[in-house]
């Protein structure tokens, strides 16, 4: 899973950061509202966490531009400001939660679990696919209740191909996802890792979508 975070405080930021990439999502940083808004224009992101006081444009102009242009990727707005009067703006502009500085890094993934359920449809985080139950609260995989021992990578590709199950995903977005952009990949990494996942949990889970890219169908399809 890809996300934005847009904050300026590079102490603020880098904690946030690391506390995500543990979680396995694959977070760029946006500094300023000038790369954020380059950010926005050039990539998807399944979530998007910003600081409305930050240099180049304002936090508040950015979800607004947003908003107008109909992209509805949801907005965790982190923030000093702590009236109501500003927790009622951020929301009337698009904002889908506001978490108020400080925090708790444990809210955050909280909240961060959260919205993503919601954009998700899903009511709990917990991912089940015929006999294969992921939770990423947990993060631990069981089939037919047996607990199934994944590598990091393993698990965040599995979970992506299950929470987007009926989607064909291209080896590129994966391995975006995996590796964020690393330098060092190899051009067969992605390859392994359904490989090694097949192996684990069944050679019928991940289907192969010639010149395309990858595929976990629907549970029942």
């Amino acid at each position: 899973m890809r996300l934005l975070l847009v904050e300026d405080d590079e102490l603020l930021g880098d904690a946030i950061r690391v506390a995500l990439a543990h979680d396995h999502y694959v977070v760029e940083w946006a500094r300023d509202g000038l790369a954020a808004e380059r950010a926005l224009r050039g990539d998807a992101f399944d979530l998007v966490l910003l600081d409305l006081q930050i240099p180049g444009r304002a936090g508040l102009d950015i979800l607004k531009s947003l908003r107008a242009a109909g992209n509805a990727v949801p907005v965790l707005i982190l923030t000093a400001r702590d009236t109501v009067r500003d927790r009622v703006i951020g929301l009337d502009a698009g904002a889908d939660d506001y978490l108020v500085k400080p925090f708790d890094l444990d809210e955050l993934h909280a909240r961060v679990r959260a919205l993503m359920r919601r954009g998700s449809g899903r009511a709990s985080a917990a991912l089940e696919h015929g006999d294969i139950r992921l939770d990423p609260e947990a993060h631990t995989v069981a089939q037919r209740g047996e607990p199934v021992e994944l590598s990091p990578r393993e698990f965040a590709l599995l979970r992506l191909l299950l929470e987007n199950a009926g989607r064909v995903l291209s080896r590129g977005r994966l391995e975006e996802a995996l590796y964020g952009g690393e330098a060092d990949v190899g051009s067969n990494a992605v390859e392994v890792h359904v490989h090694h996942l097949r192996r684990k949990l069944g050679a019928d889970l991940i289907h192969t979508v010639r010149g395309v890219g990858y595929l976990v169908k629907k549970a029942g399809a």
